[in-house]
């Protein structure tokens, strides 16, 4: 079997022969040395291991050799070089989806295969699948840009009441120094509201130049009390972050898609909905896109506040009315270098039959009514114990309280890969390894460093994953989420998981699923079968019309007919678009397109004909005088595809696209594919006829004249 050194060799012979025969052969030279340097590219190329680069440095070196042949002449062998070059990277673009479509009577070797992971494959309408709804909780949205908004105007007025310095945003202990004049809440039940209440009232217009300087985007509104201002976010960014929170969840779960290698599905939004559809028939398939696309990926580091207790008057106070499985329990928490502090925390077992999400919303549902200060919040995370056998269990939920505030967020994160624990304890675990972006990096070094010895949880889609102990100051910008305590392949395909949803981006608000349908081929075998058929039916037949009409000129106008549908194929597999039957339909009308630009061109050649005029002579004016003509005839139909690409959906977009690319390659196809034929019918051979077909006139079945 051929391997890299046996490529590297061949390609490096024939940068040494393509050379010697460039200095030999003077009146080549540049051709030759052009496929010299393109072999020593793709040598280099294969060291690398560059694909796409190996592949255009080897078709740029076929152009260079038939550049370098001594046919007609170098203008023609140089469009012969790039049409057949064209021809050679839309087979191998086109190749694997060739080996899929002849159920393997094409093969394709597994290395392409492994590189081209684009494929043309069938689309809902000619094969069925799954289609989702899910919504977006876009609340959640404004409520994550109020808690901005809280965190500014907190910092703003520290500096207002000169409790911090300019140049720095102001410590805990500031704030707590804050909260003594001032209490900033965020409103219950209106995610996009402020409450501002001084202590003192004649403070009340230290507020005022926070107001102006965010003037566009709050609005000051009167509280349910003359103590209480309210500061709400203007209707029109309240707007704003809903359209960018579909927007973007839509962009995230098409890269979440793409991830998955399901290229050919549709993600599409209606007004606060997202409709993914899947070809397909695999349930485990479907069961992970589930899975997958439901992942709200929202990763945030949060430091534990375990300075405050805030679990034990609640616990001393409740002595009835818990709901069933929750407790109380202490534990000794890290406040700080060589301390420690004794605080309380509830936990909930989950019940007989119960899983864990059912035992998670009867626990929040408690937690919510309990209240928190509005900078700090009440964290989740799994509570595992050892069964008989020694294997670790997930019994139900524990408590962690933490700063509301992320110190660090999964937008700061360049990069996120699962790898197998190397602890020889861990007994063939996993966890994931985040890489920070230089800011993140930056950030993470100086929360770890002033916070030595607490805890600091990492949050992911409001469970804490975990809760380590600061050791020490954290530099490089690497951190790692252990995947619980389930056996190891479980644990690995959480972490290929999470590695995938991370990589593709959180979504910026949570998502619901609203609505799912199994949907069967929309237009039944038997309509595909007909609208299949009827294509094939129509286009063989305008073939065989040319063929007979323009005799010789007409077999080289199908030949040119059938590259551009080649062409148009490859092209859209390279795009990983599903074929539906209004696509199959785009097919066949650039079909016509390109066999009208052909009979333009025939007709333009057979008129100059008539006037007497030589075959070499009569090509030429006759590819000048059509061509106009077919760019007109082409520009109208592409203006046509561009507008329904942009406001058509569904079908109609994918009949758009494919007429756009119909309009490119039909162009290619008709002018200079054709030209080339016709230039070496008239040059290469130095025919004295030209075999146009019907004369019209006098029923000749040939066009004749003289060179």
């Amino acid at each position: 079997m051929l391997n890299e050194m046996h490529f590297k060799g061949l390609f490096g012979a024939l940068t040494l022969i393509f050379a010697a025969l460039g200095y030999v052969n003077r009146g080549h030279r540049y051709s030759w040395w052009t496929a010299a340097g393109s072999a020593a590219v793709a040598g280099l190329s294969v060291h690398y291991d560059s694909f796409w680069m190996i592949v255009t440095a080897g078709l740029a070196m076929v152009w260079a050799l038939i550049s370098a042949m001594n046919s007609v002449d170098l203008g023609w062998r140089v469009r012969a070089g790039m049409a057949t070059a064209v021809a050679l990277g839309a087979f191998l673009c086109v190749w694997p989806t060739l080996e899929g479509l002849s159920q393997g009577k094409i093969p394709c070797p597994a290395y392409i295969k492994e590189k081209i992971d684009f494929r043309l494959v069938a689309g809902l309408d000619l094969r069925g699948g799954l289609r989702l709804v899910y919504t977006v909780d876009v609340e959640e949205a404004i409520k994550d840009k109020r808690n901005r908004y809280y965190d500014d105007v907190r910092q703003e007025l520290a500096g207002a009441y000169g409790l911090k310095p300019a140049d720095r945003p102001a410590t805990r202990e500031e704030l707590n120094q804050l909260a003594e004049k001032v209490t900033v809440d965020k409103a219950r039940g209106n995610a996009a509201a402020l409450l501002i209440k001084f202590k003192d009232q004649a403070d009340a217009g230290k507020l005022e130049p926070i107001v102006t300087k965010f003037q566009t985007e709050l609005l000051r509104a009167p509280g349910a009390d003359p103590q209480t201002i309210q500061l709400k976010i203007r209707n029109n960014i309240e707007t704003d972050i809903r359209e960018r929170a579909v927007n973007q969840a839509k962009d995230t779960i098409g890269r979440r898609v793409d991830e998955l290698g399901l290229r050919e599905a549709a993600v599409t939004i209606r007004d606060e909905d997202i409709i993914i559809e899947v070809p397909g028939q695999d349930e485990k398939s479907f069961a992970e896109i589930r899975e997958i696309i439901s992942k709200t990926a929202r990763l945030e580091f949060k430091l534990v506040d375990d300075t405050i207790d805030f679990f034990d008057p609640i616990r001393r106070a409740t002595t009835e009315g818990l709901p069933q499985g929750v407790s109380f329990f202490a534990e000794e928490a890290p406040v700080g270098p060589g301390k420690t502090n004794r605080v309380t925390q509830a936990r909930m077992a989950k019940g007989p039959g119960e899983t864990m999400k059912q035992a998670r919303d009867r626990f929040r549902e408690w937690l919510n009514t309990l209240n928190p200060p509005a900078d700090h919040e009440i964290g989740l995370g799994i509570l595992s114990e050892a069964d008989e056998s020694g294997l670790m269990q997930e019994v139900g939920w524990r408590t962690y309280y933490l700063y509301s505030k992320a110190e660090v967020t999964g937008d700061q994160i360049r990069d996120a890969q699962a790898q197998p624990d190397q602890d020889q304890r861990a007994q063939g675990g996993w966890h994931v390894a985040l890489a920070f972006t230089e800011s993140g990096s930056t950030r993470f070094e100086q929360i770890t460093g002033d916070n030595i010895q607490k805890r600091f949880a990492i949050v992911l889609d409001d469970n804490v994953e975990s809760a380590p102990r600061i050791l020490s100051k954290i530099g490089g910008g690497r951190a790692t989420i252990t995947m619980g305590a389930n056996d190891p392949q479980k644990q690995l395909e959480e972490s290929r998981k999470l590695e995938l949803v991370l990589r593709s981006g959180a979504l910026p608000a949570p998502i619901s699923p609203s609505n799912e349908q199994r949907i069967g081929a929309s237009l039944g075998t038997d309509a595909i079968k007909q609208g299949i058929y009827g294509a094939l039916a129509g286009s063989a037949l305008v073939l065989i019309f040319v063929a007979i009409y323009y005799k010789v000129a007409g077999v080289i106008a199908d030949i040119a007919v059938l590259f551009n549908l080649f062409l148009q194929i490859a092209v859209l597999a390279s795009f990983g678009a599903a074929m539906t039957l209004p696509g199959i339909a785009g097919l066949a009308l650039t079909i016509g397109m390109a066999i009208d630009a052909n009979i333009l061109i025939n007709e333009r050649i057979r008129e100059e004909l008539r006037l007497g005029k030589s075959p070499r002579t009569a090509v030429d004016i006759g590819y000048d005088k059509a061509f106009s003509a077919i760019i007109d005839g082409h520009m109208t139909t592409f203006i046509s595809g561009l507008i329904l690409a942009q406001y058509g959906t569904g079908p109609i977009k994918g009949f758009a696209v494919t007429l756009l690319v119909g309009m490119v390659v039909s162009l290619f196809t008709s002018v200079i594919c054709t030209r080339l034929a016709f230039d070496w019918w008239v040059r290469g051979m130095r025919v004295k006829t030209l075999d146009i077909g019907l004369e019209g006139h006098d029923g000749n079945l040939q066009t004749r004249a003289r060179l």
